[in-house]
């Protein structure tokens, strides 16, 4: 006898069978006991996920010779011949190769007969979503009141192609991918009933690659039985597929946070020489990303996550700002692998993008390390030869806010405002940000405190906080502490003080133009007009 596919073998033969979609299951054998069937039923969902295989066993269950019922016996002559394809009364029909409207009539002009051997003749048109519009015209009528031995059952994979007028006319289901863990058990027992040999870790590789289709699960299982001789191993599996183990995804994420670029390369390079497919490596580390933001975000939940080791330390090197800024660059990554002039410089690209957007921050040496990884040294601007360098930390000021504008003095040092001390701090991103809208309000006894424009509030984190007690603390030469609250302002930020000096020259430079003699000539005898939001000041 020839050999069977999985696919077929293993496709269900009644509602108890099907892996999944229990919604649907329970509407229809609800819908068979109670005797409360509707005339046409549209199956929708992605490839694999047993549309035209609940039609079929629908299909059964209406004309079992024991009667209607959710549960047929499947011996009898017709639920063997729905089984085998060849019963008279299930007319299958591909719309894809069936898209004309004479084939549409031609197949309607045998509704108004009697079924040939069964209680129902039964319509299922599948992919229904490739018929014309001329052909949905013609179904309409049909459709909306067939005959009372006919039921349509149409499946499709893409169910916003239907005119609203055949959606409106069915009992619309709609049928779910399924999840990895519910296709390896399926793939598990399949294999135990075959007796045949194989490691339970190879499973959620073809789970997963199966994309919550159960057909092609099946049929990635019989390319890999094929592929190990008879044996479902786990490095045979990753190899057939191109996937790596989870090893190098950390090492990759281990690469990251100790920030070495040629760690990444080396690390990339050496998935290549494994074959390793690009798009499947980044969805990888993806995964390992969000285990490590779950081990973050939900502590109480850190038992239930299935994670290594590596991962649960890489949990406390890495910040939550790390984590997601990875995630969604390996996300956008993923969709412009096939723009790359080839995947491997893609993947390379995509790895370096981690580093280069990575924000920089510096830890501090008196408060608590935040959870971070090593990094280096944050890159500083070079301090401007007429501003001198603060070496110590300045007198007491008096009990009232401190201004802006007031300076911040130490020592043998020039007066500074504090927006010129953020210039010459080195800070970058976020944390610059952070230092450009708070004011200072006291700095004695090494204890620095701020308050934060409200409206930038959501800039305040405790990494941000220590990164900028860090940078102060190595300006002055002594451990300094820092306090930062969002309140009321009583002073101008710096980054206020440079909006408002902005639009002072602005208006100046404005007014300039306007009160320029040429300018006022060209205006009186040719009519012209100045375009203000042109202008620049220098």
């Amino acid at each position: 006898m020839s050999y069977q596919v999985l696919a077929r073998k293993w496709r269900p033969r009644r509602f108890a069978d099907l892996v999944g979609q229990e919604h649907v299951a329970r509407a229809l054998i609800n819908a068979l006991d109670h005797d409360r069937l509707h005339h046409a039923f549209l199956f929708t969902g992605t490839r694999g996920v047993g549309k035209t295989t609940i039609a079929r066993i629908l299909a059964k269950s209406l004309n079992c010779e024991t009667g209607v019922s959710s549960q047929p016996c499947g011996v009898c002559p017709s639920c063997r011949e729905v089984d085998e394809g060849r019963f008279l009364d299930l007319i299958e029909v591909d719309a894809a190769s069936r898209t004309k409207v004479d084939d549409t009539r031609e197949l309607l002009d045998n509704v108004q007969y009697a079924p040939s051997r069964g209680r129902y003749k039964v319509y299922l048109i599948d992919e229904v979503h490739m018929l014309s519009g001329h052909s949905f015209n013609a179904l309409l009528k049909t459709l909306e009141e067939p005959p009372a031995h006919v039921k349509f059952l149409l499946a499709t994979t893409d169910p916003q192609k239907l005119p609203v007028t055949v959606l409106s006319r069915c009992l619309q289901f709609h049928l779910m991918r399924l999840s990895p863990d519910l296709i390896a058990g399926q793939l598990k027992k399949i294999l135990e009933s075959e007796g045949l040999a194989f490691e339970p870790a190879a499973l959620p590789y073809l789970a997963r690659a199966a994309d919550g289709s159960v057909r092609d699960a099946l049929s990635l299982l019989d390319q890999a039985i094929a592929f190990g001789a008879g044996q479902v191993g786990e490095l045979s599996v990753r190899e057939m597929l191109g996937t790596i183990d989870a090893g190098l995804v950390e090492r990759l994420l281990e690469a990251l946070a100790d920030h070495q670029a040629e760690d990444l390369l080396a690390l990339a390079g050496e998935a290549h020489a494994r074959n390793a497919d690009a798009d499947a490596l980044l969805a990888d580390l993806m995964r390992a990303l969000h285990r490590v933001a779950l081990l973050q975000s939900v502590p109480a939940l850190a038992e239930n996550v299935e994670a290594s080791d590596a991962l649960r330390t890489l949990a406390t090197r890495l910040t939550a700002e790390d984590v997601q800024l990875f995630y969604q660059i390996g996300l956008l990554g993923r969709s412009d692998l096939n723009l790359a002039p080839d995947p491997r410089t893609g993947l390379e690209m995509v790895l370096l993008r981690m580093l280069a957007f990575r924000p920089v921050l510096v830890e501090s040496p008196t408060r608590g390390t935040p959870p971070s990884s090593p990094r280096p040294a944050a890159r500083t601007n070079s301090t401007p030869a007429n501003s001198a360098p603060i070496s110590k930390p300045a007198p007491p000021v008096s009990d009232a806010p401190a201004r802006t504008s007031a300076p911040v003095t130490s020592a043998g040092s020039a007066s500074a405002s504090w927006g010129s001390l953020v210039m010459t701090l080195g800070l970058v991103g976020l944390v610059r940000e952070l230092a450009q809208n708070c004011v200072l309000v006291s700095h004695e006894d090494n204890r620095w405190c701020f308050t934060l424009d409200p409206s930038c509030a959501h800039l305040l984190s405790r990494e941000r906080e220590a990164a900028m007690q860090a940078a102060l603390s190595k300006h002055l030469g002594q451990n300094i502490t820092v306090r930062i609250l969002a309140g009321v302002l009583d002073a101008e930020t710096p980054a206020r003080e440079k909006l408002r000096l902005d639009s002072e020259r602005l208006k100046a430079a404005t007014e300039a133009i306007q009160n320029d003699p040429t300018v006022q000539t060209l205006q009186a005898e040719f009519g012209a007009r100045i375009n203000t939001a042109s202008v620049r000041p220098k």
